[in-house]
Parts: C-alpha cells; structure tokens; sequence
C-alpha cells in the first residue's frame, strides 16, 4: 500500500497533538513519585490534555514493574506508587491525528534498564527513515538493548498510528527480522523498544480497564444499552471503563462483551515477572528522513 505525503492539514493535526502530549507529559512524568496515587497522575494527565481541547487516543497506561502495557486504574484504584520502575504511555489525538509516546520512571534503583530502553529508541531514529526495512530498524533496537545486557521485549512492538486508529500497520519489530516491509513516505509510526532483564516474553494478566468498540449489538439491557450510547462518543478508540457514567458500569461491560460489542485489553506482564522499561516516540515519515512529532520528553531529544 503506497501512503504518498500526507497534506498540510494532516501534519499540522499530528504535530499539535505530539505538542499537547509532551507537555502533558512532562508534568505528569514529575507527579509519578512514591505515596501518590496512580489514578490521581491518570485523571490529571487526561484532564490535561481534555482541556487543551485535544483527544485521548487511549487511556493513560501506568505500568509497573513486570508489567508491559493495558495498565490503567479503575474507578476507585487507591494504589500508590512505590520503590518501583512505572512505565507511562499517553496517547493524544487532534481531529484523529495521534501522537504516542512513553516515558520511564525508575524508582526501583535500576537506571540502566531505563537507559537501555531509551537508547534503543535513539538508535531506531537514527535508521528509520523512506525506504528502510522495518527489520533494520528492529535490528538497531535489538542491539543496544542486548549491548546494555537486557532483552528487548520480543512479542511487543511499534506499529502504525492513522486517523482514529491507534494500532495499524506497520508493524515495527524490537528485534532484527531477515525479511520486512520498508517505511513509505506518508506514513506516521510510533516506535516503543521494551527492554527487560527477563527473558522477553509477555503475557495477559487477569486485570481488564481498557476497552474499545468492536461494532453495534443489540442489547436488552438497559445500562449496557445506556453504555454502549457512551461509548459510541469514543470514535471507536480504547477507553477506560472508568470514563462511563452509567451506573454499575462493570456489568454493563461485561454484557457488551458477552454481545461481542466490545473487546478488552487485558493488562500485559512479562512471563518471568521481571521488570520492564519502555520508550516511545511518534514519527512522521517524510520524503528524505521523518519528523519526530513528541521530541521533547526524552534526554536525547535535546
């Protein structure tokens, strides 16, 4: 599929949405600090970018420690951060156009972990570019993060962000693959190496706050109908479950899911428990390099 250059307009949206982000969060990377609480940096963040007049393309994800992704608190979430490493993913969308990126904050006493992650994200900047196979730019993560004596996450990876829709193709691997897709001008990626001092693998948890419509359905139920009527207000983006008003909202999901009108997202954790640090930047794929629409919330973008 051939993208050719995105128009003004189109640039203009992902730019102001990577802006709003790296100013959400560079105030709520200093928020995520021991004896507050995870809702509390989440509701502000989305609050944040709520009032600069943009989108959510998905809830804020706070992960922490062995977990990878999907992480978002419920309703009435009390958890605390503690000595522990937090992985926070913000997704801002203006008229659809999205920016994703993530930060890590380490509280656990391992920086290096952190670095690891971050430097791979450097290096995969520096190969991506039009005509570039995915493979090399996964090679580039892959390297730096097994240089620094980490694995990279292997079953997670970058992928394609278009007009309301979060998760698309390409799919940018954190590892080298031999035989890939190259990045086309027109295109806009977020690129997110996962390091890992476990074996690199992760899995579903148990816990689900994250969902998205899959399509209509016809419900009897009265508050899954009032639901479901809420959740069509989302553009058909992930949400949080704690973003319904509808009372009881819990079962209400839980009918919708059973109507197939919506799919959740279980928290992903990595298979040995281990610890895991991320980072992420979005690009734009232009005709002689890309465009980094969210510099400004890592060291290297200085």
């Amino acid at each position: 599929m051939s993208h050719g250059p995105l128009d003004e307009d189109a640039v203009e949206s992902y730019r102001e949405a990577g802006a709003v982000l790296v100013e959400a969060m560079n105030e709520a990377r200093e928020m995520v600090e021991p004896g507050r609480t995870h809702l509390e940096v989440a509701e502000w963040t989305e609050d944040f970018v709520r009032e600069q007049g943009a989108g959510l393309a998905f809830p804020v994800n706070i992960s922490v420690d062995p977990e990878a992704s999907h992480a978002t608190p419920g309703r009435d979430d009390e958890t605390e951060f503690g000595e522990e490493m937090v992985c926070l993913d913000v997704g801002v969308h203006v008229d659809g156009y999205i920016a994703d990126a993530a930060v890590t904050v380490d509280h656990s006493g391992t920086p290096e972990l952190v670095e690891a992650a971050e430097m791979a994200l450097e290096a995969a900047l520096d190969e991506a570019g039009p005509g570039v196979e995915v493979g090399v730019v996964g090679q580039a993560i892959e390297d730096v993060i097994r240089g620094y004596g980490y694995t990279p996450v292997l079953n997670l990876s970058g992928h394609g962000v278009q007009r309301y829709d979060a998760h698309t193709g390409p799919t940018v691997p954190n590892r080298g693959v031999d035989r890939s897709v190259e990045l086309e001008p027109g295109q806009a990626v977020a690129i997110e190496p996962f390091a890992t001092d476990g074996r690199g693998k992760v899995g579903e948890g148990t816990d689900e706050q994250i969902f998205e419509q899959q399509g209509s359905a016809s419900v009897r139920d009265r508050r899954a109908r009032q639901a479901l009527e809420e959740i069509e207000a989302f553009d058909d983006l992930p949400f949080a479950a704690r973003w319904l008003e509808t009372d009881r909202a819990g079962m209400a999901l839980r009918r919708l899911k059973q109507a197939n009108a919506i799919k959740g997202y279980p928290v992903l954790k990595e298979d040995d428990d281990a610890i895991v640090s991320q980072a992420e930047h979005t690009l734009l794929v232009t005709e002689d390099g890309v465009e980094v629409t969210t510099a400004g919330i890592h060291g290297f973008d200085d």
